[in-house]
């Protein structure tokens, strides 16, 4: 039987508000009306800060939940998100700095013949989310923390889904299968359709800032989750 309602309803709460939120970018007629209302900066700022603020709040109700162990911690269960954010961050930073069309992120000055990070995966940035989602989910057995993870991770998975479906209509399918022809939803399974990967110049500075933002996660991990890593 679950003890503390109280808590429970935080986090039932905070993850309806988080679902609701995360519901805008599925409804173009909604999400057009906002940007023609606030204009597309005002717009992304606003529901970036939001966001944020809704995701701080899931993961502090998380944490203020009642404990029930789903399964024992091992010491090894750390290693997972050690090594799983350090992919995230650098997949995080080429998937905000490379054009894709096909998911979030730049959209103009793709070339669907060399397409850069989307080739390694349709969707880098929502798989950026589900390894943060599913590799916290090791050293974090309890139950409210396998149900927010959990959450997080069907919401990036089924968001790829969304995503390919509403582009492929937004552009028409004959569009889109040409820029997707040499993209998956699987990393690297397009090397099967003949992508491969090339280093442009600035790469280096992507995978530099992707080890920043790793870093800046690691130092900043207690101030966010009052779980410091260091």
């Amino acid at each position: 039987m679950l003890s503390d309602p109280a808590g429970w309803g935080e986090l039932a709460t905070a993850m309806t508000v988080f679902l609701l939120t995360h519901a805008i970018p599925a409804r173009p007629a909604l999400r057009g009306r906002l940007v023609a209302l606030l204009g597309r900066r005002v717009y992304l700022i606003a529901y970036s800060a939001v966001s944020i603020l809704v995701l701080v709040w899931v993961i502090g109700a998380a944490a203020n939940a009642p404990y029930l162990e789903v399964w024992p911690r091992a010491d090894w269960q750390s290693l997972v998100p050690a090594v799983g954010m350090l992919l995230a961050s650098i997949l995080a930073v080429f998937a905000l700095t490379m054009p894709n069309p096909l998911s979030l992120g730049p959209k103009r000055d793709f070339d669907p013949d060399r397409p850069g990070v989307a080739g390694f995966v349709r969707h880098p940035l929502l798989w950026a989310m589900l390894i943060w989602s599913i590799s916290h989910m090791f050293p974090n057995g309890d139950l409210s923390h396998v149900v927010m993870f959990g959450l997080f991770a069907l919401l990036s998975a089924g968001g790829m889904v969304m995503f390919d479906r509403q582009y492929r209509k937004t552009l028409g399918d004959a569009v889109w299968q040409q820029l997707s022809k040499k993209t998956s939803n699987i990393p690297l399974a397009s090397f099967a359709k003949g992508w491969r990967p090339r280093l442009a110049p600035t790469d280096g500075l992507r995978f530099g800032a992707g080890l920043l933002l790793y870093g800046t996660l690691v130092v900043s991990h207690g101030l966010i989750t009052g779980v410091p890593l260091l």
